[in-house]
């Protein structure tokens, strides 16, 4: 039985989205109170895998995740990559002594900064008197509203977490944006045994050579000419040096073709160093995985 580790508590939507991708098969999903944890867990073979949110289609990449995958130094690369809706709910306890309105005795909302930003509309015009307080993730905010006891409590968080938590739905989908997705990464060291996807892709981290004008041009075009498309092109700080920074870039290519390869090469020979965080299948929620 493989051990996927996750984000937890457990109910988040890296849980949910992790038992979707893996409905085939016995697997243990373990939940690690914090991010940095599930790499350190699949590093030291605690897990066998790992399942990391890193981009969401309302608040773009998650910076502090691609940051934890760059520095562990390519000993887990991204074996599989799917999409996952990220359909949040509020959460809390029914509280009679409300009226007509559910939302008027609720003085506080607990749940992940980025859930939060998710749910700004429905928040400004339905909580506008209630204040935030963030944590690690919705499961830990659901779990704190269960713990509290507190009709004036709320969390957002997934259907999952009310059910495991045995509280109640106060508001469903109350995401400001019906196209909430996330995409998430799998990361390991041996490759897992998945159904064929419909397309591939290849992620590499690129630094380019000092005191060489041009050289992200040189870059791009060693793959345009190519015609292969790159689906995210990204600057991160490397954090040796003020205005030093590397690229990470998502291809929608396999490095089992011969476009591929030769491309990388062409950005070796101008001096850029290339690292290649992994070449693997590529899911789609909407296509049903």
């Amino acid at each position: 039985m493989k051990r996927i580790a996750f984000l937890g508590p457990e109910g988040t939507v890296s849980q949910e989205s992790a038992r979707y991708f893996f409905a085939e098969g016995a697997h243990e999903f373990v939940p690690y109170a914090l991010m940095s944890d599930v790499f350190t867990a699949t590093a030291a073979g605690t897990a066998d895998y790992g399942v990391i949110p890193i981009e969401n289609t309302i608040e773009g990449s998650v910076k502090h995740h691609i940051d934890l995958l760059v520095e562990s130094g390519g000993n887990l690369p991204i074996q599989a990559e799917w999409i996952y809706p990220s359909i949040q709910n509020l959460i809390g306890h029914f509280d009679l002594t409300s009226g007509t309105d559910p939302f008027a005795n609720i003085r506080k909302v607990i749940s992940k900064d980025v859930a939060i930003a998710q749910c700004h509309d429905f928040l400004r015009s339905r909580l506008p008197h209630a204040e935030f307080e963030y944590v690690s993730s919705t499961a830990e905010g659901v779990r704190i509203v269960k713990e509290s006891l507190d009709p004036s409590y709320a969390a957002i968080g997934t259907r999952m977490s009310a059910e495991l938590y045995g509280l109640d739905l106060l508001a469903e989908n109350i995401t400001d944006h019906d196209n909430n997705y996330t995409r998430f990464i799998l990361i390991g060291k041996d490759k897992p045994v998945l159904k064929p996807a419909d397309c591939a892709k290849t992620t590499i981290l690129v630094t380019l050579p000092e005191d060489y004008p041009g050289a992200l041009h040189q870059v791009l075009s060693a793959f345009a000419w190519r015609r292969i498309n790159l689906s995210k092109i990204e600057s991160r700080p490397t954090k040796k040096k003020l205005g030093n920074y590397y690229f990470y870039m998502d291809i929608e290519m396999s490095l089992d073709t011969v476009l591929l390869p030769s491309a990388l090469q062409e950005i070796e020979a101008i001096g850029s160093q290339v690292r290649i965080l992994g070449s693997y299948p590529s899911y789609s929620y909407m296509a049903g995985l």
